[in-house]
């Protein structure tokens, strides 16, 4: 009967799907703000530690934790408060880094192995907490309209593409005054930890009050999911004939019937992401030679890729661009490992403006594909099957991430000085 009550209540399924939209996007900023601005501010970090790798070796750093931390999250997915999950990992970000500024001024910027290993710990800690924010969300959205699990996906490439713009004006404004790289490090981190704050009121305060959030959450609920009853509760329905205990309701596909029906889109996700890591950001910043635009040229690149993931992000909400077919999305992943050889016959004999064309092809299809799967890959399941599903798919993701970092290690195979 539960079921049944959700069809007459189409006008409020629709309703606040904007203000969703916006939220979700503003959800997707947070959970990468920090992390892409420490990428961003490599250039401060390879000026205070200039030889320990700092673009390459803190991307090693973080992605073990997130990566372990989201396969344990992702096994125990049915049983966790997906609330409590993503409010623990908005406040590590903030705290984490709030400390970032705070190990600055203690240690007056100075370099060493000391504060080297403090930086470590707080990017270590930076994973832990992408891995409980990105699959808690992409799982909780799963379970919603396609539209906010895109929206949290573009805000993902909203944050890099914002902390580009924020580097090239800081780096602009500071570039002549004594410490420029430092301040415009801190005014990032700030910024940074501002947003995390806000992030966390967001989710705790405004999001589960959404009807359009309400509506699925209910709907999931009564479909036997487990994991929505805390975000009800909080959203003020204590409903508990929607949580039932009906165990013909509660049957849903395993976790491992889940990933052998969707492996392709696991695959795919995996790939797409060792691909792009094994180019940006390491590469840019350590081998692409010297270039007319000196010093700005690895930021300028880093700009380029963020701003059209961006807009890859956003192209799949056109219906002609959005690609559902499973073989042709597995061909064009594939045909993304084209851009290795160009990338390194690029930075050979290339010039600027070549090295600027490829890397927004990069970001452009990396941002399209991805949110290409994760709308379609859920379609057709039960909430606790699609939230299941969001967070294996993160799982992957993520695991791809991993294996670019590793692989972005190969570039420096050959060079004079090269470790």
């Amino acid at each position: 009967m539960a079921d049944r009550s959700y069809e007459n209540q189409a006008p409020q399924k629709l309703q606040g799907k904007y203000q969703a939209m916006v939220v979700c996007c503003i959800l997707g900023i947070g959970s990468l703000v920090s992390w892409n601005s420490m990428l961003t501010i490599a250039d401060y970090y390879y000026q205070v530690f200039p030889d320990y790798h700092p673009s390459r070796v803190l991307t090693l750093v973080y992605q073990p934790f997130a990566l372990g931390t989201i396969i344990i999250l992702s096994y125990h997915e049915s049983i966790i408060n997906t609330r409590k999950r993503i409010l623990i990992g908005y406040i590590i970000f903030t705290i984490s880094t709030l400390l970032l500024i705070v190990l600055d001024l203690a240690t007056k910027g100075r370099g060493g192995i000391g504060p080297y290993i403090g930086l470590c710990a707080l990017v270590a800690s930076f994973g832990l907490a992408d891995a409980t924010v990105q699959g808690g969300m992409v799982g909780d959205l799963s379970l919603m309209c396609p539209e906010l699990i895109q929206s949290f996906m573009a805000g993902l490439a909203v944050s890099g593409a914002l902390t580009s713009a924020l580097r090239l004006i800081t780096k602009a404004a500071f570039e002549k005054s004594n410490d420029g790289l430092r301040k415009g490090a801190m005014i990032f981190l700030a910024i940074s930890t501002f947003i995390e704050f806000l992030c966390v009121m967001i989710y705790a305060y405004v999001f589960p009050k959404l009807p359009i959030v309400k509506y699925y959450r209910r709907k999931a609920a009564s479909e036997g999911s487990k994991t929505v009853s805390a975000d009800l509760a909080a959203a003020g329905i204590q409903n508990q004939s929607d949580l039932t205990d009906d165990d013909s309701k509660n049957q849903r596909l395993s976790n491992k019937e889940l990933l052998i029906q969707n492996i392709d889109y696991a695959l795919n996700l995996f790939l797409i992401y060792v691909c792009t890591l094994s180019i940006f950001p390491g590469f840019l910043y350590e081998n692409t030679g010297k270039h007319g635009l000196g010093d700005w040229y690895a930021l300028v690149l880093v700009a380029m890729y963020n701003c059209w993931d961006l807009v890859g992000r956003y192209t799949p909400l056109v219906k002609w661009f959005k690609i559902e077919n499973r073989k042709v999305i597995t061909i064009a992943v594939l045909s993304r490992y084209f851009l290795i050889p160009a990338f390194y016959f690029t930075a050979k004999y290339g010039d600027q403006g070549w090295m600027i064309m490829l890397i927004s092809v990069l970001g452009l299809t990396n941002g399209h594909l991805t949110v290409c799967i994760l709308t379609t890959a859920p379609k057709g399941y039960k909430g606790p099957e699609q939230n299941a599903l969001g967070n294996l798919l993160v799982v992957f993701l993520l695991g791809g991430i991993f294996a670019g970092v590793a692989l972005d290690w190969l570039w420096l195979i050959g060079k004079k000085n090269a470790f």
